[in-house]
């Protein structure tokens, strides 16, 4: 396999050390960033991540801080999701479109303050398009990339992990909540959320210089727990039907085709940019979704291209995201299928680079 080059192009984060002493054996790009996907193997990443505790680099979610007066105002403009009873201390799952009604980024948003969010974002470069939309509106906002980094602890022994280092306080955080907690005298938000259903947290580390501190910090207080290093892993986000902006859904589709229609307010959402677009989506319904695909088998090449799902030889739709789970003993997969054949169980048939395989359309996941 190839190698990537390294290049000021292509940043290192504030644990990068720690990643490479633990063991990384792969990465990808994300963010024009460094982000780890493999440390043993996938599979035994898989396990551990299911009965342990994990710490992951995951500063490639890079934040667009929005502050000023009209910041509110902003990030209502980006996404359909009616934002008006959002209070600072939550985080929101935001669809962001553009004009179209086709989704740009699937980030979280962080209410800091009324004046204050921090958009924690997928992987596209959505900085450009917020200044350019504050620019063209006029509106009274500052926007940057701050120097903040997410570190995510996940896993079952998540809490414990972090009840060692920042208190009990933080077992109190409800899921898609943050608080405001000391490490070293230096003030750390901490969400409940991360990219697992294992459960966990994610830490916004403020100031590249607290990386490896923090870093090391978890890994001594979480030696007893065998705490490992790790990463979203590939085979449990499948499982989980957890998007992948890039794979799963692009510019290409709206929030509807992708399934996150519950995280649309679209009539209510006044002043987002995609709104009229979006209107006439929910009036005559997406003609494809996301849905799981099961398939029979226990092997599969790497998922790294659309395979298409037909029927009887007609295109029906493809597979973006693909793994053999362990735990179910298949092939299981995320992928945009045509309502003809969306419904729990239609038979399909899956078409890789190295065969062909039967398939059957799930509506929900697997965890």
């Amino acid at each position: 396999m190839a190698l990537i080059s390294p290049s000021r192009r292509l940043r290192r984060t504030p644990f990068s050390d720690g990643v490479e002493a633990a063991g990384v054996s792969a990465y990808t790009v994300y963010n024009h960033m460094l982000l780890p996907t493999v440390f043993a193997s996938v599979e035994e990443d898989y396990r551990h991540l299911k009965s342990a505790v994990q710490v992951w680099d995951v500063a490639c979610e890079r934040q667009v801080e929005v502050r000023g007066p009209d910041a509110g105002k902003l990030v209502q403009m980006l996404s359909p999701r009616d934002l008006r009873g959002m209070l600072p201390g939550q985080c929101y799952y935001l669809p962001m479109v553009d004009e179209t009604g086709g989704m740009l980024n699937d980030p979280v948003a962080v209410k800091l303050a009324e004046d204050r969010w921090w958009i924690s974002i997928a992987d596209s470069d959505l900085l450009f398009w917020v200044k350019g939309i504050a620019h063209g509106y006029r509106l009274d906002v500052l926007i940057d990339e701050p120097d903040v980094s997410p570190l995510a602890v996940q896993g079952p022994l998540a809490d414990e992990l972090m009840a060692r280092v920042f208190g009990d306080g933080v077992r109190g955080i409800r899921f898609f909540r943050f608080g405001h907690f000391d490490f070293m005298g230096r003030d750390m938000v901490i969400a409940r959320s991360g990219y697992s259903k294992q459960g966990g947290f994610e830490i916004y580390v403020e100031g590249s210089d607290m990386g490896m501190p923090l870093w090391h910090a978890l890994m001594e207080a979480g030696r007893d727990l065998d705490v490992r290093a790790g990463c979203p892993n590939g085979i449990e986000r499948v499982e989980g039907g957890l998007l992948s902006y890039g794979n799963d859904m692009t510019r290409e589709n709206t929030p509807h085709e992708a399934g996150l229609g519950r995280f649309c307010n679209t009539a209510t959402a006044i002043g987002c940019i995609g709104r009229d677009a979006l209107l006439r989506v929910v009036k005559d319904g997406p003609v494809k979704q996301v849905r799981g695909i099961e398939i029979e088998t226990d092997r599969l090449p790497r998922c790294d291209r659309a395979w298409q799902l037909s029927d009887r030889g007609k295109r029906v739709g493809q597979v973006t995201s693909a793994a053999v789970s362990p735990d179910f003993g298949c092939g299981v997969a995320i992928g945009m299928v045509r309502m003809t054949h969306w419904d729990e169980g239609t038979e399909v048939t899956v078409e890789t680079q190295d065969g062909t395989f039967p398939a059957r359309v799930r509506e929900n996941f697997w965890i």
